[in-house]
């Protein structure tokens, strides 16, 4: 994500800017879980009647896997929740996975998805990869409990589930987390024509969504397995996982399937308010599919009559370079799996109806300011903070913006900029998300404000405080390799009051829990449960991102 829309970006710089802040973003946000190993080899039940084999050994509906255990959790990795979507197989909608007889080996994650080199990462050419982990507190006892899908961020173009280590959630929330792999970039979400019907069971556009529905499928007949409820059912996600569960939201098919909803800095509503690439934006099919269109036609298969084939004879690696070009990869709305779109269906009421969380972090464009700034090895200038603006707004509206968010009231012109964006295109879209989710539905909000909360090592700290960034609370909720977790006393103690929020949440619907500070459900009048260390508690997000003042911006 970059700091200006396509639609308003006439330079062909400005189209740069975007297309390396995102290979940037999704370098810093990599490790180095690569595909291309073997995931889940078969091992011989050897007759182990012990107390610990018998706890890490489970019996799926397509065979038995054996985890790990340690005092607290146990942990299974790389179980296939559909069959590897290769060969002619590529672009079509999941198909269940194939039995296995034995005890496979669960005790490392499976392959990670196909996604193109970043900054400082190998890229994946594995298209077998739709494996899921399970996370379990270590004794699950006789009660079934609440199960928490995961689905992983990182704009549709890289990452993997098994970033993100759900221990302590799943010991100290008492549930069962399971995190699926998903396809992404061109392999998840390319629109095209070619592509329709078939092995496709709805439309092209949308594989990766309709992997995980087929996770969650999974999970209804498995669940019970590994000491969980089917019948309470969380799904929650952050960035473009968040903008998946936008997405499950508003997909009929996924009606059922999960009985709550935790939505994590999405972009999924608002999209016309938004300074950055329409990527994670659930968008027309008309536009995703030209995007394909230029795709295929860019790799050597533009004749309509062949180019099915001719794109499933592509390499991997070849065709994940061209995730991100153009409007780059996204849900698709139309017809198949998402007749509506999240925002008309949250306006209409048209969408599945389960108690919802959601929320952003306080400063959530800082980190993308920072990284186009290292990316393209320039720092904001108040010259610069004014031409990005003078590109995306009107003269008059301009001045308005400028007079309001002055330079001279900030640390430096980077830090302004974000202000701006997260403002207006963050917190105010946040604020009109939840208010058409609540006539609905029992909606409870957040932000996150941990102004200290730790930095990336990968990435230079910009001229400004880093505050709370996008992805900042990530590592409150999860072991997260990608950031190095609470830091100062006070951060473990909000850490611990998250993850009973969200854990409780899981469990009724309700985040609250006697110990805890109160949260109110969203009423509508812009206040929020703020999320620091300073205070747990309400805060108007209204006045704090000044909402008033955008409704009169017309971009």
């Amino acid at each position: 994500m970059g700091p200006l829309h396509p639609r308003h970006a006439s330079s062909r710089r400005t189209r740069r800017l975007v297309g390396l802040v995102v290979l940037l973003i999704a370098a810093l946000l990599s490790t180095s879980i690569v595909g291309g190993g073997t995931a889940g080899a078969l091992s011989p039940d050897r007759g182990d009647n012990s107390p610990a084999a018998s706890a890490t050994v489970v019996r799926t509906d397509a065979g038995a896997v054996r985890g790990r255990a340690d005092s607290t959790a146990r942990v299974f990795q790389g179980i296939p929740y559909a069959a590897p979507p290769v060969g002619d197989l590529r672009w079509a909608s999941p198909q269940r996975a194939e039995p296995w007889r034995g005890v496979r080996d669960a005790g490392k994650p499976g392959n990670r998805c196909a996604q193109a080199a970043g900054l400082i990462d190998e890229p994946s050419t594995t298209e077998d990869c739709l494996f899921l982990n399970v996370t379990t507190p270590r004794a699950t006892g006789k009660r079934k409990l609440p199960v928490m899908v995961w689905i992983h961020g990182n704009g549709f173009i890289s990452g993997a589930a098994a970033l993100y280590g759900a221990q302590r959630m799943a010991a100290d929330g008492d549930v069962i987390v399971v995190s699926p792999n998903y396809r992404l970039g061109v392999f998840g979400f390319l629109a095209h024509p070619a592509l329709d019907h078939g092995k496709a069971r709805n439309l092209s556009g949308n594989f990766g969504l309709e992997d995980q529905q087929a996770a969650l499928r999974w999970v209804q007949r498995n669940a019970a397995a590994f000491g969980g409820d089917p019948g309470n059912v969380t799904i929650f996600g952050e960035s473009a996982g968040g903008t998946s569960v936008c997405a499950q939201l508003a997909a009929p098919s996924s009606a059922g399937l999960f009985h709550r909803a935790i939505v994590q800095s999405a972009q999924c509503t608002g999209e016309k308010w938004s300074p950055g690439p329409a990527t994670w934006f659930p968008l027309p099919r008309a536009d995703r599919r030209k995007n394909g269109l230029e795709v295929a036609a860019n790799v050597g298969c533009a004749n309509p009559a062949t180019a099915a084939a001719c794109l499933r004879a592509k390499p991997a690696g070849e065709l994940a370079k061209w995730s991100d070009v153009g409007i780059g990869s996204g849900p698709t709305v139309g017809g198949g799996f998402l007749p509506l779109g999240p925002e008309r269906a949250f306006a209409t009421g048209r969408f599945n109806r389960v108690p919802v969380m959601q929320g952003t972090t306080r400063d959530e464009h800082r980190l993308f300011t920072a990284a186009i700034e290292v990316a393209t090895g320039e720092v904001t200038t108040a010259d610069s903070y004014r031409e990005q603006l003078a590109a995306v707004f009107g003269p008059a509206d301009l001045q308005r913006v400028l007079a309001r968010y002055p330079v001279a009231e900030f640390h430096s012109p980077g830090e302004a900029l974000s202000e701006v964006v997260t403002d207006w295109a963050w917190g105010c879209t946040a604020q009109d998300r939840d208010r058409a989710l609540a006539a609905h539905t029992p909606v409870y909000a957040y932000e996150f404000a941990d102004e200290t909360a730790p930095w990336f090592a990968t990435l230079p700290r910009p001229d400004f405080p880093t505050g709370a960034f996008h992805g900042a609370e990530l590592q409150y909720l999860f072991d997260d390799k990608q950031l190095p977790g609470p830091q100062t006393p006070a951060q473990p103690q909000l850490s611990t009051t998250m993850i009973s929020y969200w854990t409780r949440f899981a469990a009724t619907g309700n985040p609250n829990s006697s110990g805890q500070p109160r949260w109110m459900p969203f009423r509508g009048d812009g206040w929020v449960q703020s999320l620091a260390t300073t205070t747990i508690g309400p805060t108007d997000r209204n006045a704090e991102h000044q909402c008033a003042f955008w409704k009169t911006i017309d971009p």
